[in-house]
């Protein structure tokens, strides 16, 4: 296969590459709530029940109502509903008439804390709503000290996977083919890898359990006994139990493996079966821990992350394992490489193919528009990652194009450029293990942002994203000039949305706008509301109770000019508190 031929594959690995991660993350969402957000109900309510998408563990969550003057009116911490796992049940004082604010914080199954907050009155006569305060809403796990410890994990257990596979199925015929070589320091580079894997995980679950629980890490008496309360705990330290586990088989695999035999002992196959197994038990527990199990459907998804964590284990484990033979092969350095190398840009190449189909597919499940690419921040994200991994793309091209030739004609004996040959290995392969290292914290960066919101796929693609906060925008659409305006844009207070409308310079007048509001975080009604013309060309709505709720918004607005064609345009809003 030509270079040109490779770069072309490997690119179109990057896109599958980088688009699992964006199926990975499904965040527990509000779906419904009694009383209903923004509703003025007559009889005070008892209790405030909130149901989510998923299960949440009561644990981990934290649910307030408070008055106007900020008095706290529930009695008990939040419990799970006998009737329903999914709902929350939060008792309450009795309430008097007037307004009152719901805040709630979450933990996802996947690991991933989710805030909201919502107003609702008791009547009948509660006056107009006050100014809350709302507490943040913001919150992710992309802190520092998360995302390293997460990265390191990742790093580590891949890097164990894709070393044991290189030791056991790609390197072993070397030991036949080249007298005096050695894998040893493929055996040592596993063991380490493993072990690093073993301490980092618990590591990485006492500090996500201490977020979850609003705790400091280092209160380990606290801490460590809630670590198997949350699913997102017990997936991880049963990741732990089948990492020890594939330490164990992988060890005792590359100890009964004698590659000097025509053919493998009982004992060595059984053991190879062990490590094996061990071997796709830790490529699927991490699914089942976190992303995938939360996406349907859910066969399809477990099977595209497991198939995408192979492939990546297998290329950068391999890739760092080809530069420890480099580094700690002996004398026996160029002629070991010969044999390893071909064989594993074979085996490299299928986990590229793998990453292709696992990537597209799982693209197709989880990008509800193809616009998402760019008006979401998720999709920005993915995309100048995507830019980062071009590079790495091309350099895997050039290695394979050039590297893996003259390493078959010194194995057979027809160059004698062994030196310079692993020379260039060890540039171009250490090029790509940094990059790929690199990728992989852009990785666990780009899991801990929120994905595109379903709902798009029904509204149809965003013409701009705005908010957090006042925006002011302008689109360009039909040869008309519009202007969009939201203030404060804020969440469960009166908000103004206003828009200018022009062509060829000229105000238009006598329009029809429409404005429709679209919850994208959770089921609820839809609100529209006509927006008026105050002024030439300019319509415009004050005191609007739109934003019932702080999370995104589809605004979709329907312009119809006189005598003209109509004109649709949707902003996705972010309404923060």
């Amino acid at each position: 296969m030509s270079w040109r031929a490779r770069i072309a594959v490997y690119s179109a690995a990057a896109g599958g590459a980088l688009a699992l991660p964006a199926a990975a993350l499904a965040h527990a969402a509000l779906l419904r709530t009694t009383p209903s957000a923004s509703v003025v109900t007559r009889a005070a309510p008892k209790q405030v029940t909130l149901t989510y998408s998923e299960a949440v563990e009561p644990r981990f969550a934290t649910v307030s109502v408070t008055d106007a003057d900020a008095h706290q009116q529930t009695t008990a911490p939040p419990q799970r509903s006998p009737a329903n796992p999914d709902t929350l049940v939060v008792p309450l004082r009795p309430l008097p008439e007037g307004w009152y604010l719901v805040y709630w914080r979450v933990v996802s199954e996947d690991g991933h804390p989710v805030r909201g907050a919502f107003t609702f009155a008791v009547g009948p006569n509660p006056g107009p709503a006050p100014q809350f305060v709302i507490p943040s809403i913001s919150e992710s796990a992309a802190t520092p000290p998360l995302l390293i410890a997460r990265w390191l994990t990742l790093l580590a257990a891949t890097c164990a996977i894709g070393l044991v596979v290189l030791r056991l199925a790609v390197a072993r015929p070397a030991l036949r083919a080249v007298t005096g070589a050695s894998l040893r320091s493929l055996a040592a580079s596993f063991s380490v890898a493993i072990g690093l894997a073993l301490v980092a995980t618990p590591v990485y679950v006492e500090m996500s359990t201490a977020t979850f629980a609003q705790r400091s890490a280092l209160d380990l008496g606290g801490v460590v006994p809630l670590m198997r309360d949350s699913a997102f705990g017990r997936g991880m330290l049963d990741f732990e139990l089948v990492l020890a586990f594939l330490a164990v088989a992988g060890g005792v695999a590359i100890w009964l493996d004698d590659p000097r035999r025509e053919r493998r002992s009982v004992a060595a196959l059984l053991s190879l079966a062990g490590a094996g197994a061990a071997t796709g038990g830790a490529l699927l527990v991490p699914g089942l821990a976190g992303h995938a199990a939360v996406t349907s459907p859910r066969w399809l998804s477990l099977l595209l992350d497991w198939s995408h964590l192979a492939a990546a284990s297998i290329w950068i484990g391999g890739l760092v394992g080809l530069l420890v033979l480099g580094w700690r092969a002996g004398e026996q350095r160029i002629a070991t490489l010969a044999v390893c190398v071909p064989r594993f840009s074979r085996l490299a190449f299928v986990s590229v193919l793998a990453l292709v189909g696992s990537g597209i597919g799982a693209s197709f499940l989880h990008f509800p528009t193809l616009s998402s690419l760019w008006d979401t921040s998720y999709g920005k994200s993915l995309v100048l990652k995507l830019i980062f991994l071009a590079v790495t793309i091309v350099l895997a091209s050039i290695n394979s194009s050039r590297s893996v030739p003259r390493f078959r004609q010194v194995a057979a004996g027809l160059a004698e450029r062994g030196p310079s040959t692993a020379a260039l290995l060890r540039t171009l392969v250490g090029g790509e293990v940094v990059l790929v290292v690199g990728a992989l914290f852009g990785a666990a960066l780009l899991t801990s942002l929120p994905p595109p919101p379903k709902a798009l796929a029904s509204l149809g693609s965003a013409s701009a994203t705005v908010g957090p906060g006042p925006a002011t925008t302008t689109v360009s659409k039909g040869g008309y000039k519009l202007v969009f305006d939201v203030s404060p844009n804020r969440a469960a207070v009166p908000n103004t949305f206003a828009v200018e409308i022009s062509k060829d310079g000229k105000p238009v007048r006598g329009a029809d706008v429409t404005a429709t509001f679209t919850m994208l975080d959770m089921e609820m009604q839809q609100l529209a509301y006509t927006l008026p013309e105050t002024r030439p060309g300019v319509f415009r709505r004050a005191n609007t109770p739109a934003l019932v709720m702080v999370g995104r918004w589809g605004i979709s607005f329907d312009i119809r000019p006189p005598g003209a064609r109509p004109l649709q345009v949707l902003l996705v809003d972010h309404a923060s508190g």
